[in-house]
């Protein structure tokens, strides 16, 4: 059977950096879709793109291909956007799959999820370059990519754009906890990830949000997505499945 999967990237990415696994999902027959959000794409001004205008540019993408039935995943970042999307049209929403991603509560920015000390490094580098924020290469390779070879780290980062830092300052409103919701959760959690210090994981802390979900576990980076597609897509369809 063929299902619609709507794959939401993380910071710094496109859509473009989606494909790899999205390759991995289709070969089975399913449909895929990786749309580029507001403020990641070319020419849209950082310094004003808002969590709002994220969450807005997802939900129009799925009404305006009439998706139903849709397994809406998100990573990092994304899980703010499919947490609002959620929120919005929960009846095209078959399941959300969060992939090492932020669960917010109503009234949470994700600067309010992260570490102080990448607050502080988010505020320096926005505050220099027009409220955009980047992320330096030593972090990207030891906590983002480490199970990658230099090499590759070196060229996925280079594939890296700036970030609109609204988004991750923004504070999400949602009018139900995502707990209440009554479709299918899951939490993808990769085992090796250390973009989050494993002092202040992604699961339990913010998995458990989602109150009754279901948990897939793999090895592996926050970058799977260029370390490790087709595991990473592999372990998306046994999150994704009924």
């Amino acid at each position: 059977m063929s299902d619609t999967y709507v794959l939401i990237h993380g910071a710094w990415h496109t859509g473009a950096e989606m494909e790899a696994v999205a390759a991995g999902l289709r070969e089975p027959g399913h449909h895929v879709h990786c749309p580029t959000l507001a403020g990641n794409r070319p020419g849209d001004d950082r310094s004003r793109s808002s969590l709002v205008d994220a969450i807005d540019s997802a939900v129009r993408f799925i009404e305006e291909h009439d998706l139903v039935d849709v397994r809406l995943v998100g990573h990092s970042y994304g899980g703010m956007v499919i947490s609002g999307v959620a929120d919005r049209i929960a009846q095209r929403l078959r399941r959300l799959v969060y992939v090492n991603a932020f669960v917010p509560l109503d009234g949470e920015s994700l600067n309010d999820m992260v570490p102080p000390h990448y607050v502080a490094m988010f505020d320096a580098v926005a505050a220099a370059n027009g409220n955009a924020v980047s992320l330096p290469f030593e972090i990207w390779r030891e906590a983002f990519i480490n199970d990658a070879d230099l090499p590759l780290a070196q060229a996925s980062y280079e594939r890296l754009n700036p970030h609109p830092y609204r988004t991750f300052t923004d504070k999400i409103r949602l009018r139900e906890p995502l707990a209440a919701l009554q479709i299918g959760k899951s939490y993808l959690n990769c085992l090796q990830d250390t973009a989050m210090p494993h002092g202040l994981p992604w699961h339990p802390r913010l998995s458990e949000r989602l109150g009754l979900f279901r948990l897939v576990e793999c090895p592996g980076s926050h970058e799977m997505f260029f370390s490790n597609p087709k595991r990473l897509a592999q372990a998306i369809l046994e999150a994704g499945r009924d």
